[in-house]
C-alpha cells in the first residue's frame, strides 16, 4: 500500500486545519469552573479524557477524573459528565450516559457528549452535544478526531498556545526518526497531562503497526520498565524529560527521542510514525487487525 493512499495519512495531515476550526467553536455544555467533572471515553478517547482530565485540575478548574466508560463509578457524585465518543454508538459510553441520567433528579449530573457523528444514539443519550463532524474520519484508528477534541478543550480552558496549528504543520512536514523507524520496541513517557499522549501514542502503534509499544508516567520508568531498555529500542517523551533520567536510558543503549513542539503537536509525528511503520511491514493502517470503527455489545 502506498502512502498517499490510506485514509489516515490524509487525516493526520488535515490536523492543522482541524485545531484551528475547534479554536473558533463556542459550544455548550462543556465543563464550567468550579464544577466536579467525570470525563469517559473507550480507547483513544480515554486516553484523551486523562490529558484534559490532569490539564482542567491542574488549572485549578476543579475536581476532574477520567474513567474508562465501561469502568465508570456512577454512585459518585460529579456536576457534570463529558462522554468523548467519535462514533457515538459505542455501547459502555452510550450505557454510562443512560445510568447517568437515570439517577435521582436531585443529584443528576448534567451530561454532555463530544462526538463526529450527530447521526447516532449519543444525541438522545446526552442532555448537550458538541458536534465535530468536520474532524470524524474514515479511517478506523482514530487522529483528528481525538486531538481536535483536546484542541478544543485545552481552548475552552484557555491554555491551548495560539501557534498550536502552525507546530502541527511543522509536525506533518518533519522527518521521523531514523532510529525510530529501524526500532524493534517503544516506550512513551509523559507527565501530568501528557501521560494520556503517551498512551495514545502507544496505541497508535500496536493498532496501526502491531508494534511492541509500553506506555508510563515518566518517573515511573525506573521502576520496573527501563529493564526492557537496550539497543534497537527507543523512549519517546512528551514533554521535558525529568532530569537524570535520559542519562540513566542512555546507559541501556536505548535511543531516546524528544521534540521542543508542544507534546500535543508531537503526537502527530508519532501518528506518523505508526503509519509508516505499518506500510513499511505491508499492512493496511486504516483496517488494525481485529478492530472496528465502534464496539457495539449485545445486551442482556
Amino acid at each position: 500500500m502506498s502512502h498517499a493512499t490510506s485514509h489516515v495519512t490524509a487525516e493526520i495531515a488535515s490536523q492543522p486545519e482541524c485545531w484551528s476550526r475547534a479554536r473558533e467553536l463556542k459550544p455548550e455544555g462543556l465543563p464550567e469552573p468550579g464544577e466536579r467533572v467525570a470525563v469517559l471515553g473507550c480507547g483513544t478517547s480515554l486516553y484523551i479524557a486523562q490529558a484534559y482530565a490532569s490539564l482542567r485540575e491542574e488549572a485549578g478548574h476543579g475536581e476532574t477524573d477520567a474513567f474508562a466508560a465501561s469502568a465508570f463509578p456512577d454512585t459518585r457524585r460529579y456536576d457534570r459528565v463529558l462522554a468523548i465518543t467519535r462514533s457515538g454508538t459505542t455501547t459502555e459510553v452510550l450505557a454510562a450516559l443512560t445510568r447517568t441520567r437515570a439517577t435521582r433528579s436531585d443529584a443528576r449530573a448534567a451530561t454532555t457528549a463530544i462526538t463526529g457523528d450527530l447521526a447516532t444514539p449519543v444525541t438522545t443519550a446526552a442532555d448537550t452535544v458538541v458536534d465535530l463532524s468536520f474532524a470524524d474520519e474514515k479511517s478506523v484508528v482514530q487522529t483528528r478526531f481525538a486531538t481536535t477534541t483536546l484542541a478544543l478543550l485545552r481552548h475552552h480552558l484557555g491554555l491551548s498556545p495560539a501557534e498550536l496549528p502552525a507546530q502541527a504543520r511543522t509536525a506533518v512536514l518533519a522527518e521521523l526518526p531514523e532510529a525510530a523507524l529501524a526500532a524493534e520496541q517503544f516506550t512513551f513517557l509523559g507527565t501530568g497531562w501528557t501521560v494520556g499522549l503517551a498512551h495514545e501514542a502507544a496505541l497508535k502503534l500496536r493498532e496501526a503497526a502491531g508494534r511492541w509499544t509500553e506506555s508510563y508516567p515518566a518517573m515511573e520508568y525506573r521502576h520496573g520498565p527501563i529493564s526492557i531498555s537496550a539497543p534497537g529500542r527507543v523512549v519517546w517523551f512528551f514533554g521535558p524529560p525529568p532530569t537524570g533520567l535520559p542519562e540513566q536510558i542512555r546507559a541501556t543503549g536505548a535511543t531516546i527521542v524528544t521534540s521542543d513542539l508542544d507534546p500535543q503537536a508531537d503526537l502527530v509525528r508519532a501518528q506518523r510514525l505508526a503509519v509508516a511503520l505499518a506500510e513499511r511491514c505491508g499492512l493496511d493502517p486504516d483496517q488494525p487487525r481485529n478492530l472496528t470503527r465502534s464496539i457495539i455489545l449485545d445486551q442482556p
